[in-house]
């Protein structure tokens, strides 16, 4: 894993991962998203719960949709969510090798940083394959099944959040190194 991030740490490719990375996002939150919450008259669908929910939640999410929501979900917005976490994960994480490089820390133990976005991109994939089953074995739900989902879908959350967290740390270092070293040699 690590030899394909360094193998793949060119600006432009990374420039053009972040364009297309986001408007996939765009495209979900403007668009599939919105559409699969009218179904459901507003109420939030799974991806986007940061914190979890109960079994008693996802039965009337899926109740609410009815069977025009629930093909939506699967069919629409789904779809798209199986491509996000992959350019979610390499994008983000070869952002965050390429402001490591940047600082000459990429070859230490920092480098790790780097698998965090790979974490929220699995937990995401996880967070989905349980939202197809869920749509797939209505009305048989398992408290299970949802227990689980939930559970990649809090995590989803927490490795994201810490993603950018990480990722402003290390813009601001960079920021506040590049400037010091302008005012050093002016």
């Amino acid at each position: 894993m690590k030899n394909l991030i360094l193998k793949n740490l060119n600006g432009r490719k990374i420039i053009i991962l972040f364009i297309f990375t986001n408007i996939i996002y765009s495209f979900m939150m403007l668009i599939t998203i919105p559409k699969v919450m009218d179904y459901a008259g507003g109420m939030k669908i799974l991806d986007i719960i940061p914190n979890g929910y109960n079994f008693e939640y996802v039965n009337s999410l899926l109740h609410a949709l009815g069977s025009k929501g629930r093909h939506a979900y699967l069919y629409c917005q789904l779809p798209i969510d199986m491509i996000y976490p992959l350019f979610f994960g390499v994008t983000y994480s070869l952002i965050t090798a390429y402001i490591l490089n940047k600082l000459n820390t990429l070859e230490t133990h920092l480098f790790y940083l780097c698998y965090v976005p790979l974490l929220s991109g699995l937990c995401d994939y996880l967070e989905n394959i349980g939202i197809i089953t869920i749509l797939n074995r209505y009305p048989e739900n398992s408290i299970i099944s949802a227990q689980l989902t939930s559970i990649f879908s809090v995590a989803k959350s927490i490795f994201t959040i810490t993603s950018f967290i990480i990722l402003t740390l290390l813009l601001s270092v960079f920021v506040i190194k590049f400037f010091l070293k302008k005012k050093t040699s002016t």
